[in-house]
């Protein structure tokens, strides 16, 4: 099924950020990536031995899901940009799944699946599952931009699978009160005093007491761990023994849950940008807080660095003006809407994932400065449009975090996050509060990752504002056959995008080996 992208923002709405602490470095050095025979950025393979688990042959699918061809119009339905040097075609299908995998007499929703291939190609060929991140690409579509930047040599050998996450397709809740999401939209970064977090507090928990009542049998279906419980399902719908997956951001920690629960059904499998859910808060916040401020650096070296920058020769500086300006003097927009300084961080927060989408925010930025709040209210229109999708993502992020900040606590954090970061540092905190009302999740019970999975590849970007690299590292250490890949990049998700992660992992997805764990991929 067709359904509109969702975008949907990493600052209030999604609380898996990691620990990124800073550690001492190895006593040798770590391999560095170096160019291929066909002048790209290639990573270093790792040896072969017996310590290596043999990696599983592809399967082509024998699938039970009805699908048809939706070529015309799927690209410009999930808003991904055609591509111009291949042709692809698309068919659409429905998975239903329980609407909670805990508790199947609940009944059950339907989530939208896409297959994508080479025009002219058989759509049957092995499937390679790409899970999007919650706030980036979480929809079935996210297969369009996957199969669009790959190499032509994973076209080749894979037909590339988008699945819905949960919230963002048919699915979708629209549960909270107008005014009270709204409020935790807008929620001032500075905000200190007893009455403003009370004030806060109240409106989230109208916002939980809102959506108990209005979809009380789907809501605890809004978790990581129910993704997992679709990506198996999915599995045995398309007929594989074992799935080939890439996942991006909290899409490969749905990934990484799966892996855990049916190590049997894993095949070459992929985590870019992964969370480690053992770290809890305040820490998550802390190493998020210094990761979005390095990502933030990226995104001002990439306007200043690229000729004239609307923000001028200091974007922060300018994005501070802002923000300060907002504090006390709210843009009204001409259809009745407001910008405020929450509003404007949190669109920093939710875009700063996205590198692609610099250029629109630094333009925005300057309009507002200018008096123009449309292009910012624009690009949180994901998460406050007609459309908008965040009540089913809060329910995810609040489903998924078993611990909760008090006021007081979340006050404190917020103290030292503004010191510490001043520009990201008090929405984060502040955020914090969204969920403190809500029940308090499950810690994931999933056992240890087998040792008998396939290599499992986990990639870390270095300025990754939603999942600090050092989290990524130590998902990968948790796996016996984990190998760890780190770009020197910024933003959520690497591949297919850098020339040297899609070097390595393609390696991994198309001749099943894994590069040397430890690799460094440059800018």
């Amino acid at each position: 099924m067709i359904g509109n992208p969702r975008r949907v923002v990493a600052g209030l709405l999604c609380l898996s950020a990691l620990l990124a602490g800073c550690a001492v470095g190895p006593s040798e050095r770590p391999p560095v990536a170096v160019r291929g025979p066909d002048g790209l950025p290639a990573a270093p393979v790792a040896p072969p031995g017996p310590s290596v688990p043999a990696v599983p042959p592809l399967q082509a699918q024998d699938t039970s899901i009805p699908f048809a061809d939706c070529t015309a119009g799927a690209f410009a339905a999930y808003g991904v940009a055609v591509p111009a040097d291949r042709t692809l075609r698309v068919e659409c299908g429905e998975l239903p799944v329980p609407a909670d995998p805990d508790r199947p007499e609940q009944g059950s929703v339907l989530l939208g699946v896409v297959r994508v291939g080479s025009a002219g190609a058989p759509l049957d060929g092995p499937p390679l599952l790409a899970v999007g991140d919650s706030a980036t690409d979480p929809t079935a579509g996210h297969a369009l931009a996957v199969a669009a930047r790959v190499a032509p040599a994973v076209l080749g050998t894979y037909t590339v699978i988008g699945l819905d996450r949960r919230g963002a397709g048919a699915d979708r809740i629209d549960c909270a009160d107008p005014a009270a999401r709204a409020a935790l939209v807008d929620a001032d970064p500075a905000a200190t005093s007893e009455t403003d977090l009370a004030g806060l507090l109240e409106r989230a928990r109208s916002v939980v007491q809102d959506c108990n009542l209005a979809v009380p049998s789907a809501l605890a279906g809004f978790r990581s761990s129910a993704t997992a419980a679709d990506v198996e399902q999915l599995r045995v719908r398309l007929g594989v023994a074992r799935l080939s997956a890439v996942g991006t951001g909290d899409g490969a920690g749905a990934l990484d849950t799966w892996a855990r629960t049916a190590p049997g059904g894993v095949g070459r499998l992929v985590l870019d940008g992964p969370p480690d859910t053992t770290v809890t808060e305040p820490d998550r916040s802390t190493a998020r807080a210094a990761s979005a401020d390095a990502a933030f650096d990226a995104f001002a070296l990439a306007c200043t660095g690229g000729g004239t920058c609307p923000l001028g020769a200091d974007p922060r500086a300018a994005v501070t003006a802002l923000a300060d300006a907002l504090r006390t003097r709210p843009l009204a927009a001409t259809d009745g809407r407001r910008l405020t300084a929450g509003a404007a961080l949190l669109t920093v927060l939710t875009v700063l994932p996205r590198p692609d989408d610099w250029p629109a925010l630094a333009g925005a930025l300057a309009a507002a400065a200018a008096g123009d709040p449309t292009g910012l209210l624009g690009l949180l229109d994901p998460v406050t449009g007609p459309a908008g999708g965040f009540d089913g993502m809060l329910a995810t992020a609040c489903n998924d975090d078993p611990a909760r900040l008090s006021p007081p606590e979340v006050s404190a954090l917020a103290t030292t996050l503004r010191t510490d970061h001043p520009l990201v540092g008090g929405t984060l905190a502040i955020g914090l509060l969204a969920c403190a009302p809500w029940p308090a999740g499950t810690a994931r019970s999933a056992p240890d990752p087998a040792g008998t999975l396939p290599p499992v590849l986990v990639v870390g970007t270095a300025a990754d504002p939603r999942h600090p690299a050092e989290g990524a590292r130590r998902v990968a250490e948790q796996y016996p056959t984990g190998a760890f890949l780190s770009w020197q990049g910024a933003g959520t998700g690497a591949y297919p995008r850098t020339p040297c992660v899609r070097a390595a992992v393609d390696t991994l997805l198309v001749d099943g080996l894994p590069p040397a764990s430890g690799t460094l991929c440059p800018p």
